[in-house]
């Protein structure tokens, strides 16, 4: 940047025009808002000046600089040409504008670069990301040329917007494939919460020769192994990551330090928590004071709070989910009665649906089941079926007949399928001897046709997922399965405790098929 300034000054002094020179170098660096300063000096701008301008502000923002320069160029007389407008187009998407995406659009047709394969893809991805798949759709199929690009802007918009389905079809009609592909289809299936595809794909593209995993890929693919409890994928992702340098990247040690609170191993996300040093985000610490509190050390994660504000690093809202969970694993109350009100107070930040449920997740447990309906009621949001849910469940707990009463009359209007609600309901009243409302609920279910969902279980081993339901006898090896049950439970009984082996298997299945 010295030696640019150099060059500036001495092109200044000696009345050289280098102008152009230094623009395109500045916009490499880049260094914008120097590099328009040196332009609005510029007496005749070229075609070839003004894209490098509107290129730089469709990729670092702000995005609208591009339309006021493409407004300045048509006013000068100059039309823009397929380079321009495929930057344009990526600025309308970034700015959300479909009005100024149309009206390109139009122009576009109008300038007869309807064929170029670069601007098209652009256009292409901006209906895309706009949410417009069906006229993203129509340009795609109206191309007489696609790359690989157009395959992978079109796949992820389908992902973008929930349709798993429309981007797979896609995805398996790709002549060719890059990483990109398998990134936008493990990205897709993982931000749609189905991380078992996610894994899936993952590992299909591991088998493939030509194909290798990068930053994006690892960084997408770990949030599915943290949710699936796939551990011991999770650490062979690591190693590659580390052997490829990809540590560098904060999203890949983020993913990794989230896999690992997720799947119980505290140490080794300590371990990278530290690795992270001075470079750790808000990310970061809201991650390893989740691990810490959802795994029962409840003290570390809020002396870990502490510290991140002694560190300078401002708490968001996903903190205080995290050390308001820590109060509620540790049963400290009136900690988290403070931490609650210090969050618009201390921190202006509002608290959310998730801050609600945690409050009164955390008076249900210790038996402030007034003050926790209480707390529902005055909330300045519709209360969902979760925070519903985890008032009855302490009902269930605490055997509060009244208040879970009324929390089941919110929920069957939430939720009126939820077989769940009726079970839990209908143990509190069997617990409190009221089997008449144990046979209401049961003819409730019979007339609504409510039935229990079977209940199911992932178990990694070999580097492989394994889905097992309820008594399920799908499974391509159930028969060694139920045969080494068996066994387990001959050996048990032999030895005298069949009884505590069998209420095991009992209460295990219960909780399948509630869950």
């Amino acid at each position: 940047m010295n030696q640019l300034k150099q060059i500036h000054a001495h092109t200044l002094r000696n009345g050289i025009d280098f102008t152009k020179f230094l623009i395109v170098k500045l916009l490499e660096i880049p260094n914008i808002p120097y590099a328009h300063n040196l332009f609005d000096f510029i007496p005749k701008p070229t075609l070839f000046i003004y894209n490098k301008l509107i290129q730089a502000y469709s990729s670092y923002g702000p995005y609208h600089q591009s339309l006021s320069l493409y407004s300045q160029m048509c006013h000068q007389g100059f039309s823009p040409n397929q380079t321009s407008f495929t930057f344009l187009f990526a600025a309308c998407a970034s700015l959300s504008s479909l009005r100024h995406g149309q009206t390109l659009h139009s122009r576009f047709l109008k300038s007869g670069f309807e064929f170029d394969i670069f601007a098209l893809t652009a256009l292409v991805d901006m209906y895309a990301k706009l949410g417009m798949l069906a006229l993203a759709r129509k340009q795609f199929n109206e191309m007489r040329k696609r790359d690989v690009p157009t395959w992978n802007s079109m796949i992820a918009g389908y992902a973008r917007f929930g349709d798993m389905e429309g981007a797979l079809e896609l995805f398996m009609a790709m002549p060719e494939r890059n990483v990109i592909s398998w990134t936008a289809m493990i990205s897709g299936y993982s931000q749609n919460g189905q991380y078992a595809k996610a894994l899936d794909m993952f590992l299909e593209m591991e088998k493939g020769k030509g194909v290798r995993p990068n930053e994006v890929t690892i960084a997408s693919v770990l949030p599915a192994c943290a949710s699936l409890g796939a551990l011991e994928i999770g650490e062979r992702i690591e190693d590659y990551a580390r052997e490829k340098g990809y540590l560098n990247n904060l999203f890949v040690c983020n993913a990794i330090l989230e896999m690992y609170s997720r799947c119980g191993r505290i140490d080794m996300a300590k371990r990278v928590f530290d690795e992270i040093g001075c470079k750790r985000n808000a990310c970061s610490w809201n991650s390893m004071i989740m691990g810490l509190a959802v795994h029962g050390q409840c003290n570390a994660a809020l002396q870990l709070f502490q510290e991140m504000l002694r560190g300078g690093t401002a708490p968001d809202d996903v903190t205080f989910v995290g050390v308001l969970l820590a109060c509620t694993h540790g049963g400290m109350v009136e900690k988290g009665r403070q931490l609650f009100q210090s969050m618009e107070r201390e921190f202006s930040i509002s608290p959310k649906l998730e801050h609600y449920g945690c409050m009164v997740d955390l008076l249900g447990r210790s038996g402030e089941l007034h003050e926790a309906f209480d707390l529902i009621r005055s909330m300045p949001m519709k209360p969902d079926s979760v925070v519903w849910g985890t008032l009855l469940g302490a009902c269930s707990f605490h055997r509060n007949v009244e208040l879970a009463e009324k929390a089941v009359e919110s929920l069957f209007e939430l939720e009126p399928w939820n077989p769940g609600n009726y079970v839990i309901l209908s143990n509190i009243y069997a617990s409190a001897g009221r089997w008449d409302g144990v046979a209401r609920l049961r003819k409730l279910m019979k007339f609504g046709r409510i039935t229990k969902v079977a209940g199911y279980s992932f178990i990694e081993l070999g580097g492989q997922i394994h889905k097992f339901i309820v008594e399920d006898r799908s499974h391509p090896q159930s028969v060694e399965i139920y045969e080494l049950l068996d066994e387990v439970s001959t050996r048990l009984k032999f030895i005298g405790n069949t009884t505590d082996f069998d209420s095991m298997i009992e209460e295990s299945c219960i909780m399948e098929q509630v869950c």
